[in-house]
């Protein structure tokens, strides 16, 4: 470890200063009640500025972002995020505004959300947007309750179901489920799509409407959506539209005309904002234009949403205009299909034929010993790719395969970074033949190894004092 690996609170000595505040010029505050006082001093480390800002320097370059190199997340869409939005963004016309302005006062901002309705309702085919969900799931939810209120508007209480296909996001029924809808699950073909068969039988006047990814989770296009779309609102339901896999679809084909009458986009991931970690994001909700009196009167979220995304976004969308947002979805399929092609004779595809923006690889062809307890796994191939600074793309992810290894390479990637990706995907093959051990104990490079994570989420060690 180097000296500047360590911990502040390690690095501590005491009677050491980084920074004295200035006097309080603002009149002493009444004294706290005594119930709320501390007991114990709160046992702070005591350092110097330099030791502080090495400390959370180095902190910061442990991360990897897009920024830092290739991020082929699948099913999360981890572009590069263009330096220009992140300028409009902070233009002090808009940094300076609050919410409970009058609104002569923020007609520019104001502009920007009537510009983005449009453009949104252009790209989608959908009539209306609401911008107040901050997030995917949270638009998710908003879109649902939309559903829900248009059968209460219609006096049609009984429907309580929401169809989910068995390779939807998780969201998808985790949000149905807090909405007060029973799932109702329909299972896929072998070839990744909807089973139109086994829907039929699960289509009756209890259903409130059918939760759909297109392209699915596998990076397959639907191809029988029209006939589902009519299908589901042969019985009085409506079809909502998980808008995370928009990208490879922008310019290309419209959901709306697909059939969807309620759809979320994530403007973080589709239309290009910095995320991860829980945020920042922006999950507006669309819908037809028989659905506009069922969009939220009173806010799901404070104020307008998530307006720094939002203007990323408006940014991203201008700066690219309509032609290429078309490219966006083209150079995002040609990416993933050559991945694809490049990979398959080294690890498993399920499924095969064209994609669109991501595929699922099914572990090794060759895995050493053929097995999950000696041979090389999933989990393996992604914790020795961080060795070689890329980020592991999604992994036991859809449920559909044991070994499931999904990959989105996304439109801003160059061949030499795709074909370096390849290569090193080539060579995690053979030492899975030659010695499953390199993969098996990897990362070898990384500031930790393998963390149990199942622990760490369910008993955090949150202070420093509780890790000694």
């Amino acid at each position: 470890m180097k000296y500047y690996d360590k911990l502040v609170f390690e690095l501590s000595q005491k009677g050491r200063v980084g920074y004295s505040l200035p006097a309080n010029r603002f009149p002493a505050a009444p004294e706290l009640p005594v119930e709320l006082r501390r007991e114990a001093s709160l046992d702070l480390p005591e350092v110097s500025e330099a030791d502080v800002v090495r400390h959370y320097t180095n902190l910061s370059q442990m991360n990897f972002g897009v920024d830092t190199g290739f991020y082929p997340l699948g099913s999360c869409t981890m572009k590069y995020n263009p330096k220009i939005n992140e300028e409009v963004a902070a233009l002090p016309g808009f940094t300076g505004l609050h919410p409970l302005m009058h609104a002569g006062l923020t007609k520019g901002a104001l502009k920007v959300y009537q510009d983005m309705n449009n453009f949104l309702a252009a790209i989608t085919g959908l009539y209306a947007f609401t911008f107040d969900p901050c997030a995917g799931a949270h638009g998710e939810l908003t879109g649902l309750m939309v559903m829900r209120q248009y059968h209460m508007m219609r006096g049609d209480l009984k429907r309580t179901k929401v169809i989910v296909p068995d390779s939807a996001h998780g969201t998808n029924p985790a949000s149905a489920a807090v909405c007060g809808l029973e799932i109702v699950e329909v299972k896929s073909l072998e070839n990744g799509r909807v089973d139109v068969e086994a829907l039929k039988p699960l289509l009756d006047d209890t259903v409130a409407g059918m939760m759909m990814t297109n392209p699915n989770t596998l990076g397959l296009f639907e191809t029988q959506i029209k006939e589902i779309t009519e299908l589901v609102h042969g019985i009085g339901g409506l079809m909502y539209y998980d808008g995370a896999n928009m990208n490879p679809l922008m310019g290309v084909v419209r959901p709306g005309d697909m059939g969807f009458d309620i759809m979320h986009l994530n403007l973080h991931k589709t239309f290009s904002t910095p995320h991860g970690g829980g945020g920042p994001g922006s999950g507006p909700v669309g819908v037809a234009e028989h659905l506009v009196d069922c969009l939220p009167e009173l806010r799901v979220s404070g104020f307008h949403g998530n307006f720094g995304v939002i203007l990323r976004a408006y940014a991203y969308i201008l700066m690219l205009g309509k032609q290429n947002l078309k490219k966006v979805g083209q150079y995002s399929v040609l990416s993933a299909n050559y991945i694809k092609e490049c990979l398959k004779d080294a690890y498993k595809l399920p499924i095969e034929g064209v994609c669109k923006h991501e595929f699922v690889f099914d572990g090794l062809i060759n895995d050493g010993a053929h097995d999950d307890v000696h041979g090389a796994t999933t989990l393996d191939v992604a914790k020795r790719l961080l060795d070689f600074g890329f980020h592991a793309p999604t992994i036991y992810f859809p449920l559909l395969f044991h070994q499931a290894l999904m990959i989105e390479p996304t439109e801003t990637e160059s061949k030499e970074t795709i074909d370096a990706f390849i290569d090193v995907m080539h060579k995690i093959a053979a030492e899975a033949v030659e010695d499953p051990r390199i993969l098996q104990e990897a990362p070898h490079g990384a500031p930790i190894g393998r963390p149990d994570e199942t622990a760490a989420a369910r008993n955090p060690i949150l202070k420093f004092k509780d890790a000694q």
